[in-house]
């Protein structure tokens, strides 16, 4: 059995240090590299194996949340999905601190053995550069803004969109509209959204699919939508497709907004098949189909990914998706 002398001799730091280290001792401050090499040492001698310690490693983390609060204030997805890792944090029974800002947590690197992301807000390569070289130990949840440096675990959003599609058509659906906004921005570059990207790929390659119209732009919340709605309809006039998928609830609170003053009646005149399955789907008119992201699936999923990191801080990034699954209301039924 691996003994804390031995991880010590080893790693060439005091036995102290590493048994305060392994014991995950919120109070201890050391650098990224000395946490690095004790791990190493204690992974090399079998120290995990010994101990049966990965499941239960209890590190003290940092929570980047980093979501503009005009965003937040519109989307309760990620209000949500705080909560949601909060919640499963607090299960694994680790310590935890929020931060908003970057070079926040830099300054503070040393007290954490790893942080978990969420949120895109101003992101760019040379912050996450430095926050990789003060705290390499990272997992990002929903995005996956730089996956040479961090780990991510991300909603399966193109199987989503692919599932969406196989169900309208299979009810007989042929045109089939897309509502969306805009993809992450990064180092200043726009990115195109992952689920715009499928509608495309998917309904360019699917002969049953006879028109596919698209209305995208702009943030993801309930004004946008109505506008983006209000297009649709402008556009297609009396020709509306036989549904719309529309990529998130709070785009899709304000479509149906903009097609009931129309006096477009959903599902009878164009259904819609929408993606969060956030507390508003149940209570607008007509309730929304939606497909669900388990946030707290999420959760578990990059705590998982945290500790193995913490353990072999040397591995390869590893980036996982999470299936979502399809929560029938009135807006679709097939």
């Amino acid at each position: 059995m691996a003994t804390i002398k031995e991880i010590a001799e080893k790693s060439g730091f005091s036995p102290a240090t590493v048994s305060r280290l392994l014991n995950n001792d919120p109070n201890l401050s050391i650098t990224p590299n000395t946490r690095s090499r004790i791990m190493a040492a204690a992974e090399e001698l079998g120290y995990w194996n010994d101990h049966r310690k990965q499941d239960t490693i209890r590190p003290n983390i940092a929570l980047l949340y980093r979501v503009d609060i005009k965003e937040q204030l519109q989307d309760e997805y990620f209000s949500s999905l705080k909560d949601a890792l909060l919640k499963v944090i607090k299960q694994a029974g680790m310590q935890v601190e929020v931060f908003e800002h970057i070079a926040d947590l830099v300054k503070r690197a040393t007290e954490f053995q790893g942080f978990i992301g969420v949120g895109p807000h101003r992101l760019t390569h040379q912050k996450l550069a430095g926050l990789h070289a003060a705290l390499p130990n990272g997992v990002f949840i929903d995005i996956n803004p730089d996956p040479e440096l961090f780990d991510s675990v991300r909603p399966n959003l193109t199987l989503t969109i692919r599932d969406a599609l196989q169900r309208l058509t299979a009810a007989g659906k042929h045109r089939i509209g897309f509502i969306g906004g805009t993809g992450l921005n990064f180092d200043q570059v726009q990115q195109p959204d992952i689920r715009e990207m499928a509608f495309r790929e998917f309904t360019s390659v699917n002969a049953e699919i006879t028109e596919a119209p698209m209305f995208v732009g702009g943030p993801f919340n309930i004004e946008n939508g109505y506008g983006l709605g209000k297009k649709a309809l402008a556009v297609c006039a009396d020709h509306l497709p036989d549904a719309f998928v529309v990529a998130s609830d709070t785009l899709s609170v304000g479509v149906l907004q903009a097609f009931n003053e129309a006096g477009v009646i959903v599902p009878r005149d164009t259904a819609v098949i929408s993606i969060n399955n956030s507390e508003v789907a149940r209570y607008v008119s007509p309730p929304l189909t939606s497909y669900n992201i388990n946030q707290e699936t999420l959760g578990r999923m990059a705590i998982q990914l945290l500790r193995d990191l913490i353990v072999h801080p040397d591995r390869p990034r590893v980036h996982l998706t999470v299936n979502t699954d399809l929560v029938v209301r009135k807006s679709f039924a097939n």
